[in-house]
């Protein structure tokens, strides 16, 4: 019986574990996105920071997530990103930003 009741606990354990890593894939920190046929990237910092680059242009950027939701603020306008279930990034449809992938 003891057996079986550590091998649940281990199983809850592993659970958890399991759980807590799925939450941090949602997150944009750390995570490089690009699209437009690479022509486009976004460099996702920690503290807030991000590098938007548009072929040999970069800017320095801020960002804020809260849920799957992404404000990107370069040179004081706003885009609205959506982080979608299969880790990718939606933004306007009319953008350049409209449709990235994670590639790091």
């Amino acid at each position: 019986m003891k057996v079986s009741l550590r091998s649940g606990y281990a199983v809850a354990a592993a659970a958890l574990v399991c759980l807590g890593v799925v939450g941090c894939g949602t997150k944009v920190q750390g995570h490089t996105y690009a699209g437009n046929g690479n022509v486009v990237s976004v460099e996702f910092q920690s503290g807030g920071k991000a590098y938007a680059s548009m072929g040999p242009m970069t800017s320095a950027c801020t960002y804020t997530q809260s849920g799957k939701t992404v404000n990107l603020i370069c040179d004081g306008d706003t885009t609205v990103l959506t982080l979608q279930d299969d880790g990718s990034l939606n933004g306007p449809p009319e953008g350049m930003l409209a449709h990235m992938t994670k590639v790091k």
